[in-house]
């Protein structure tokens, strides 16, 4: 480590940590409003306190076994630091009071019995979820990749320029980067960098994007001039890259329920070069917009709102927010939306229904239920679709990608054709 660690450096995690773990808004944000109380910390300070806050909510039943019934914020930093981060017990021992000194000896060589939840750190109604579809080996191999920090992965954008450019540029910065295992156009980041003002994302030549993410638009595959829309579309990640693929060409719509998600979409459009971009705020999946377009769309992107669990590498915090209720409420919006999106396709269209979640009933469930009640859809192999623009990667008729397989966000997608 090389920032000094302090005690009031320590104090400081401990309050964000402690904001953070009220659990009622997503971590990331909590932490932006902390830092902006605190404009006295550097950035060395804030990535030390945001390193130790993932670090706790990554491994939080762990870490709490460990505390033996009192995890403070305080006791489940010093605890994360030195259990999770490899922060050595000296380090410690010279900015704690002698009786934390005692308390991190005791927990240095601790080795609690734990629950399969504890050791995989979910809660238990989680745990059992992914029990009822995987065996206690393949759930442990998957958490380990959940519970690791994300690579930054990016994309380079093909309207404006080749990857190999942008490689041989970051490498002349200085900036270690290499290709994307499967993504095309994807650069994975060595270290995390902040590109925020460099001159190749300002000039739009890049997005920060997941490998798998990236994936979900190349199962797409839009081709020049076709009417094509992201149904879902959010801040717009997967929308940029469908039009680049499209190069400029045709007509996408990027339609979403939430007018600040998709005012975001803006800047980086502005970026992008893009001019055949179309955003539309809908009301609800039966939006009149929607009902006028039916049968017109070429391609259809639901990359649908899920729980989220595929991306804990990153939103760790999830895991602690989300439900069970909320999964059978986030089931009942997916069986609408893939039914409404559905809608919009001609024959012969493609739709690719897709989410960011491990679990069975939000993608295999969500399209077999789907399919088993409008004849005229058809199961097409995501692994054939894939190869045909020469990415290698089989995992069954259906996407699935896993980060301690594939290197990627947990990613599901499904690809159906409207036949009549």
């Amino acid at each position: 480590m090389n920032l000094r660690l302090t005690e009031p450096l320590l104090e400081s995690a401990a309050d964000a940590l402690a904001a953070v773990l009220d659990l009622s808004q997503p971590a990331d944000s909590v932490l932006s409003r902390y830092f902006r109380e605190h404009k006295m910390l550097g950035q060395r300070e804030r990535g030390f306190i945001a390193e130790a806050v993932y670090a706790v909510l990554r491994r939080k039943r762990m870490l709490e076994r460990l505390c033996d019934g009192k995890p403070t914020p305080s006791r489940l930093v010093l605890a994360a630091l030195m259990r999770v981060q490899g922060v050595s017990q000296r380090q410690l021992a010279e900015v704690v009071k002698p009786k934390v000194q005692e308390w991190l000896a005791e927990i240095k060589a601790s080795e609690p019995e734990l629950s399969l939840a504890e050791r995989t750190d979910l809660p238990d109604w989680l745990c059992e979820r992914l029990l009822r579809q995987m065996d206690e080996a393949a759930l442990i191999d998957l958490t380990r990749g959940l519970n690791q920090p994300a690579p930054l992965d990016l994309r380079v954008n093909v309207f404006k320029a080749e990857r190999d450019e942008i490689l041989t540029k970051f490498r002349a910065d200085g900036i270690e980067a290499e290709p994307c295992p499967y993504a095309p156009h994807g650069i994975r980041l060595k270290g995390k960098p902040s590109l925020a003002k460099h001159r190749l994302f300002l000039a739009g030549l890049f997005e920060v994007q997941d490998e798998g993410s990236q994936l979900l638009g190349h199962l797409l595959a839009p081709k020049r001039g076709e009417m094509v829309a992201d149904f879902c579309a959010g801040a717009g990640g997967k929308t940029l890259l469908l039009g680049a693929l499209m190069r400029s060409t045709g007509r996408l719509y990027a339609f979403d329920v939430s007018d600040k998600r998709l005012s975001k979409l803006k800047p980086r459009l502005a970026r992008s070069g893009l001019s055949n971009v179309h955003p539309a705020v809908i009301a609800n999946a039966g939006d009149q917009r929607i009902k006028r377009l039916a049968g017109k769309m070429d391609r259809v992107l639901v990359d649908a709102p899920c729980s989220g669990l595929g991306t804990l590498r990153r939103n760790p915090d999830l895991k602690w927010r989300q439900t069970a209720l909320g999964i059978d409420e986030l089931t009942r919006k997916q069986r609408e939306i893939i039914a409404s999106a559905a809608r919009l396709l001609k024959p012969g269209g493609r739709l690719v229904y897709a989410t960011c979640s491990p679990l069975v009933e939000e993608n295999e469930a969500i399209v077999d239920a789907f399919l088993a009640s409008h004849s005229g859809f058809v199961r097409r192999s995501c692994a054939e679709i894939l190869a045909k623009q020469g990415i290698a990667l089989d995992t069954g008729s259906d996407l699935r990608l896993l980060p301690h397989l594939h290197g990627t966000d947990g990613f599901y997608a499904a690809a159906l054709e409207r036949t009549a």
